[in-house]
């Protein structure tokens, strides 16, 4: 047998003792982590635990695991919102098909798992606009998915809306552009898988009533086409126009989570054509400006989110200092005053249900919701005890956060042992 790890490979040295020699369907189920409710897949899956991160091993043939393996590192070199590669196994006894090993995205969900949580807050059309989103994201990179379905995605909370990310690449093809007649096929056969998934769906119970899934499913080419539109036309308008035209369309497709590489604008005496070249990257002009100003890494609205909350916390320091503040210190005394006081105010047993990043900004939805009930401000710190008490054990234990991994033991039906890095 052989193994191909990506850097840093010392997160490989806790599978190494895994039985790699046997097929994934005959291991023992002590060695393994159950994940409620993900997708549906044609192959065989498994989700193990070691060193506090949780991870996915898929049995495909040999061709696929390398095309993968090599087609989600570039991916993930690139930004694009894609599962983590680590590794593959080949050349394993009795010519068994090779096993590719991905890191499990923290803090993500199925579109099974949304659907039937107690929380289940988020729409079908809501769910679809994300997966479009993701579609219109590799198909500005030149990306054919061939496979994109609700259960080759994952879904992650981000300041009350979701981040999609795409988990299965086996398919996948890479090209300098896509012609128009590759997307349209592309976006045909996400159609007929997300129609089959509501089905399934409905079919379980897990669908809420009146959703027709046929038409749902329906709607996915329009919805993809506007957004295609959006963030792919080129305008035409006057000289005298530009300045507040070219401001009003990145402000637009920052908006719609786009980020904006190159402008070109060409004029002629007949008017001015805008081309914008949008990143395909994970949106970052927000997570890259909080970083800056607090260290935190998360995801881009919930950096929206916390930037205005920074923004309103420094227009109260400068009214009850009397004096105008820096952005950088302003920053510094929001994460020290406000921010941290909620993340640290989880208590053990509920840590890592959430990323704190959510967690602070599910504190403010709930803030604003008790200080309508009540008519008055009710403050931070007591939006922050009523949420804990009453709003975030209705979230249920996530498997896959670090927290939760690294607590899992051998013995139960929990995981690997988790080891030391060794030379």
């Amino acid at each position: 047998m052989r193994f191909l790890f990506r850097p840093p490979a010392a997160e490989a040295t806790g599978l190494l003792s895994l039985p790699w020699e046997r097929p994934l369907a005959e291991w023992d189920p002590e060695l393994l982590l159950e994940v409620p409710q993900r997708g549906i897949s044609r192959h065989v899956v498994r989700f193990v635990a070691t060193g506090g991160q949780v991870f996915a091993l898929k049995e495909i043939t040999e061709r696929l695991a390398r095309h993968e393996y090599a087609l989600l590192g570039r991916f993930e070199e690139e930004g694009l919102p894609t599962v983590s590669v680590l590794g593959i196994c080949v050349d394993r006894p009795d010519d068994q098909e090779a096993i590719l090993v991905t890191r499990y995205l923290e803090y993500s969900m199925s579109y099974r798992w949304l659907f039937s949580s107690p929380r289940a807050e988020h729409s079908a059309e809501r769910l679809l606009d994300t997966m479009v989103e993701l579609l219109v994201r590799l198909h500005l990179a030149g990306i054919f998915w061939g496979d994109c379905s609700l259960s080759n995605t994952l879904f992650r909370p981000d300041a009350g809306a979701l981040a999609a990310y795409l988990v299965d690449a086996e398919t996948a093809e890479r090209y300098p552009a896509l012609s128009p007649g590759q997307r349209a096929y592309d976006v045909d056969l996400a159609r007929e898988r997300v129609g089959a998934e509501l089905l399934d769906l409905q079919f379980g119970g897990l669908l809420p009533e009146g959703i027709d899934p046929i038409e749902v499913a329906a709607g996915l080419p329009g919805r993809y086409e506007a957004l295609w539109e959006e963030v792919t036309a080129e305008q035409v308008f006057g000289v005298e126009e530009q300045q507040w035209r070219i401001t009003e369309r990145l402000r637009r497709l920052n908006d719609l989570g786009f980020d904006v590489g190159e402008v070109e604008l060409i004029t002629s005496p007949e008017g001015a054509k805008l081309r914008v070249e949008t990143r395909v990257a994970e949106p970052g002009q927000h997570r890259r400006e909080l970083l800056r100003l607090t260290g935190l890494e998360v995801q881009e609205r919930q950096a929206r989110r916390l930037l205005n909350d920074i923004v309103a916390y420094r227009a109260h320091l400068e009214q009850t200092e009397g004096h105008p503040v820096t952005d950088a210190f302003a920053a510094h005394r929001w994460l020290v005053e406000v921010y941290q006081p909620v993340v640290d105010a989880v208590p053990r047993e509920l840590a890592g249900r959430l990323a704190p990043a959510e967690v602070f900004h599910e504190v403010l939805e709930h803030r604003w919701f008790l200080s309508e009930q009540a008519q008055r401000d009710v403050g931070t710190a007591e939006a922050t005890t009523s949420y804990i008490a009453h709003v975030l054990p209705r979230t249920p234990k996530e498997v896959t956060t670090p927290s939760v991994a690294a607590e899992l033991t051998p013995g139960a039906g929990r995981g690997v042992p988790r080891q030391e890095p060794t030379t």
